[in-house]
């Protein structure tokens, strides 16, 4: 579990106060790796740097690459070898994916593909911290950082992914675009939907994907306007969502949309809604009330994405999906393979 959490309107304003007795010297900078679409805005500017703390802007127009986060590792040891207080990542789940994975790296050999799995992680990365501005992905609370690698898309997951700190402040989620905070949101959402319809479930990973799923419906198909209280009720159901995957599993919707991304180059947020949204054999009550939160909120899932691949790249994303077993064994069982087949995949991802 995250082990310090900060809580509350207005509290990135602390973050000085925050990162304060972790600061190893005046020579031992922070590093803050920052969403780029904040470049130019207020947000950077209360970013409180000192001494030689330095901003790193991040392309987050694409998934989070293996090569992303390797160039990242290296510029930053160049130019602080191993003086360095800690990374801190600002932004999307993209941004808190990089901020965990570089500060991993920073105490690992070879490149970051090396480590795409289940615990090939050894060593505690530097210190680390995480700041949403987006609610949804549970990047925050995860033991993971997603990555497309040369081969596949998979996390880095371990123990020592885990943020060291977390700044959760619904004032930073505002003026999420509308179309974007819904994917995220949907992310979340369907966290919940597969981690408790999942044979990994437990007591656990059920107490806070149901508190998740209330906080999820109760925002998408219960209010028709996004306000204030919305902004923190959907942070908590993100913090919620991400806690119960991390003690159980997703499913078939993120099986698959890991191979819509890895092909297609589609986010995870809304990778994930397109895939959903064809997977009433699996999920038949999440996606009914999907589809009512869908045209309540005016949303348009594209349609159609796949009409124009190959077989070579069909068989791609079949490859990188049927690749994740744990997903497939969560949400299918020991003998998931006799389900899940090429041929099950291919016809899916054809609808899609």
């Amino acid at each position: 579990m995250v082990p310090r959490v900060v809580y509350g309107r207005g509290s990135f304003d602390d973050l000085a106060e925050i990162l304060s007795p972790r600061r190893r010297a005046e020579d031992a900078p922070f590093v803050f790796l920052v969403d780029s679409v904040f470049g130019a805005s207020p947000l950077s500017a209360r970013i409180p740097l000192q001494y030689a703390d330095r901003i790193i802007f991040v392309d987050t127009t694409f998934e989070p690459k293996t090569e992303q986060v390797d160039v990242l590792r290296d510029e930053i040891r160049e130019a602080h070898a191993l003086r360095l207080s800690g990374i801190v990542g600002i932004g999307g789940g993209s941004t808190l994916d990089l901020a965990k994975a570089v500060a991993l790296m920073l105490t690992h050999a070879g490149s970051s593909a090396d480590y795409q799995g289940w615990d090939l992680i050894r060593n505690k990365g530097v210190y680390h911290v995480g700041i949403p501005t987006l609610s949804g992905t549970g990047a925050e609370v995860s033991r993971t950082a997603v990555l497309t690698g040369p081969t596949k898309k998979l996390g880095l997951n371990s123990d020592f992914t885990l943020f060291d700190q977390v700044v959760l402040d619904p004032e930073l989620t505002a003026n999420a675009p509308a179309d974007q905070r819904f994917y995220t949101g949907m992310d979340c959402y369907i966290h919940c939907i597969e981690s408790l319809t999942g044979t990994y479930l437990n007591a656990f990973s059920q107490s806070y994907g149901e508190q998740a799923l209330a906080l999820c419906r109760e925002i998408f198909l219960h209010r028709s306007n996004w306000d204030p209280d919305s902004d923190e009720k959907l942070m908590m159901a993100s913090w919620h969502g991400g806690m119960s995957i991390a003690y159980a599993q997703v499913g078939v919707a993120h099986a698959m949309s890991y191979g819509l991304s890895y092909v297609l180059g589609i986010k995870h947020g809304l990778g994930n809604c397109i895939a959903f949204d064809q997977l009433e054999e699996f999920y038949p009550q999440g996606v009914h009330a999907f589809k009512e939160m869908v045209q309540q909120h005016a949303i348009r899932i594209p349609q159609n994405v796949t009409a124009a691949l190959s077989d070579a790249e069909f068989d791609a994303m079949i490859d990188v999906s049927l690749g994740l077993t744990p997903l497939w064994e969560n949400a299918l069982g020991k003998d998931w393979r006799q389900i899940a087949t090429p041929e099950k995949l291919r016809r899916l991802y054809e609808r899609m």
